[in-house]
């Protein structure tokens, strides 16, 4: 049967579990062994489709469709394992099914509570869809001692005694704080922070201390000994140059060694990590650097971009590279002037995805500044509507080409997807349908034009890409641009909706429906990413 290694966190929120999971899951794999990795969120969200990226970063979205916490993105881009809807659970989608299936009779009248219908439905879920796997990674997000987590631990806590210790292990990622004016770190809400994990039953077997200072291995044994974990496997985490240093900063603490000695595995395979150290070497000894302007709405919480952000790091990686991001809140220029000089000198212009009006005619005009002065442009989603948008405007003589996600007065040229096809059955939508999961969601296909940029750069003619988006480009828009040198060169296999958008006089101008910073690896950059990032080179040599 498959192990489980549950990741749990204390003392503060951010420590980095997410990334704490996906670096072992990689180790793992480093050694031999095949991983599934998951997350259990104690959010009554049914999932964070709905929740502002101020509060939640980006909503990550699998191949099936599922809107998920953006810690999926670290499990994919470290592991190359493709999540699912079985990999990510919310208190509110467990609250629903519960409720769900109480109204149904399905209890035959028993009282239900917390203990043990929803930790039962939790356990269900860890323990369900694991396939053949050597280990299962579950990340249960927040912090020991939060009330809304404790049907999480309680049910994890079950999980070990069910499966037996010998195929678990608990990993408790916590904070070593350092005190400036005493000039020591504090292992004492460490302390604190595993006597409440124990409070609720579970043991930590190893302790990842983040901590920005040397750990002394005198305070690495006064952990071990006041948390009841062997030394060895108190494992310092320190902060790295990069995120994709982590798996072999790790390894060099002895992490993934603990682990598998934990499990018995004393003779698992020879680890490989050169591709790791390939990577971390073109990271941080680059042949060169360029700069990105990214015009989003949400620029002052990054991880609202997470995704992007490091697909333009795997396109940096392909052309060995620093990419340096400006960030740009496109609302901060809605006049051409400013964005006359918000943009100056950049050698590429990304326009990311968003919803609603705020910002969008700011995302228009960069759009305008990258075509009319021929610097590369990337639009996604919503960016490549709103480069609909200005060519509609300014190169088709239509100067009110609006949508209506934005306004309703103008020529729709892009507006609400009523119905669409998935595999082989119609979706359909309207306008009154409630928010959460009513979006074109998950991976589609789509077919590109034969000798087009884009079928260049994917050097072939279909593709499937992941979506998310309630609107879309009028099919009938197309014949009205393209006599003004602008090409749809992908569109869905009915031939119905438009997928990309390009300008073939144009050194780069591309946009596309779809969001490909989701499929990046950093061992695969996606292919448009590393192109763009190939055309910011060469705009900077020119400049």
């Amino acid at each position: 049967m498959s192990r489980y290694i549950f990741i749990t966190g204390g003392v503060v929120s951010s420590l980095g579990k997410g990334l704490a999971s996906a670096a072992l899951g990689a180790l793992l794999q480093a050694r031999g062994y095949s991983v599934r990795l998951r997350k259990l969120d104690p959010y009554l969200n049914v999932d964070p489709g709905t929740m502002s990226p101020y509060q939640h970063g980006e909503v990550y979205v699998t191949d099936d469709g599922a809107e998920t916490d953006l810690d999926l993105g670290h499990y994919e881009r470290f592991t190359g394992v493709a999540a699912c809807q079985s990999d990510n659970v919310t208190t509110g989608r467990i609250y629903q099914q519960i409720i769900e299936a109480e109204r149904r009779g399905d209890y035959l009248g028993a009282t239900v509570q917390v203990v043990p219908h929803v930790t039962d439905k939790i356990r269900d879920f860890v323990l369900s869809d694991a396939g053949d796997v050597d280990f299962v990674l579950c990340e249960i997000g927040g912090t020991v001692g939060d009330i809304e987590a404790l049907p999480f631990f309680e049910a994890i806590r079950q999980v070990g005694l069910k499966i037996g210790r010998q195929n678990t292990l608990f990993l408790h990622v916590t904070l070593l704080p350092f005190i400036k004016a005493a000039g020591e770190l504090k292992t004492k809400p460490t302390q604190h922070s595993v006597k409440e994990l124990r409070a609720i039953g579970i043991q930590p077997d190893v302790l990842l201390c983040r901590s920005e200072q040397k750990l002394p291995e005198s305070d690495r044994a006064k952990i071990g000994l006041f948390c009841n974990v062997q030394e060895q496997a108190v494992i310092p985490a320190y902060d790295a140059a990069s995120i994709y240093d982590v798996p072999i900063a790790y390894h060099e603490q002895g992490l993934d060694n603990v682990v598998l000695a934990h499990f018995g595995l004393d003779d698992a395979p020879e680890l490989e990590l050169s591709r790791w150290h390939e990577i971390s070497r073109r990271i941080n000894h680059p042949d060169g650097e360029v700069t990105i302007a990214v015009v989003g709405k949400y620029t002052v919480l990054r991880d609202a971009y997470k995704s992007l952000t490091e697909a333009l790091v795997h396109g940096g990686i392909a052309n060995t590279v620093k990419v340096n991001i400006k960030w740009i809140e496109s609302d901060s220029f809605e006049t051409q002037d400013k964005a006359l000089s918000a943009l100056d000198r950049v050698h590429g212009i990304l326009v990311p995805g968003g919803f609603g009006e705020r910002g969008a005619e700011g995302k228009v005009s960069a759009a305008g500044y990258a075509r009319t002065r021929n610097i590369p442009y990337f639009g996604i989603c919503y960016g490549m509507q709103m480069a609909v948008l200005e060519v509609a405007r300014n190169l088709a003589g239509i100067t009110d080409a609006v949508s209506t996600e934005i306004s309703q007065s103008g020529t729709p040229v892009i507006g609400l997807m009523t119905e669409w096809t998935k595999g082989n059955t119609k979706e359909s939508r309207t306008k009154s349908d409630d928010l959460g999961g009513t979006m074109r969601l998950g991976a589609y296909p789509a077919i590109l034009q034969a000798g087009s940029k884009v079928a260049e750069i994917y050097g072939t003619t279909e593709i499937m890409e992941r979506h998310r988006h309630r609107y879309e480009v009028h099919a009938d828009i197309v014949t009205k641009l393209e006599p003004h040198g602008v090409i749809f060169s992908g569109m869905s296999p009915d031939g119905v909706l438009p997928e990309i958008l390009e300008i073939p006089d144009h050194p780069w101008f591309i946009g596309v429906q779809f969001h490909p910073e989701l499929k990046s690896r950093p061992f695969e950059p996606h292919p448009l990413f590393a192109s763009f990032i190939a055309a910011a080179i060469k705009q900077s040599r020119m400049m």
